[in-house]
């Protein structure tokens, strides 16, 4: 009797054990499904003011069309990135693309003081620099829960469950120009 506790007591924990790892890759997948979906939640609030923005100062500068249509084909791109079969970095490079769309057209408006003081582009700005800094909060918390799965889908034992259950790697929402880490300026 003996002999065979020493056989299944092993099997057993080491099962049990298996089953853990499994349920915490499970929960920190959720958990990184959510935080994404905080990310692509307020990246939709940013494509909803572009073109409130965008027909706010299309009223002061007509003669900016070059701008104005760099920010619309911008955001026409980044939504139709907002897709589940287009990877992250691509979906970054899209995001990057309207982020420097829309410092070019808070730039150009600077030049029209009128503008600037008109309440409902100021009231556009102050919505868009929070969606920024939002966007920026829920990309920190998304990074450092796929930056500790990566941990741990690397990590021995767990490495082992994730090779064999076929857990893979998740990629991190960068942004990789430098101007476009910082949400655009907006002038006060």
């Amino acid at each position: 009797m003996e002999l065979w506790v020493l056989v299944v007591l092993p099997v057993v924990v080491l099962l049990v054990l298996v089953i853990w790892s499994y349920n915490r890759f499970v929960a920190q997948l959720a958990s990184i499904d959510a935080t994404w979906a905080n990310i692509e939640g307020e990246l939709q609030r940013r494509h909803d003011l572009v073109p409130n923005l965008v027909a706010t100062v299309q009223g002061y500068a007509t003669h900016e069309r070059g701008v104005l249509d760099q920010v619309t084909t911008a955001r026409a791109k980044a939504i139709d990135a907002v897709r589940p079969d287009v990877p992250i970095d691509q979906q970054a490079r899209a995001e990057d693309a309207l982020t420097q769309g829309l410092t070019s057209l808070l730039a150009v408006t600077e030049s029209y003081p009128q503008l600037r003081s008109d309440a409902a582009f100021r009231d556009l700005q102050r919505q868009l620099v929070e969606t920024e800094d939002r966007i920026a909060a829920a990309r920190r918390l998304y990074n450092l829960e796929v930056a500790a799965y990566e941990r741990r889908r690397r990590a021995v034992p767990s490495n082992l469950v994730a090779g064999a259950v076929g857990f893979t790697a998740r990629r991190m929402f960068e942004i990789r120009d430098p101007a476009a880490e910082h949400a655009p300026h907006v002038p006060r």
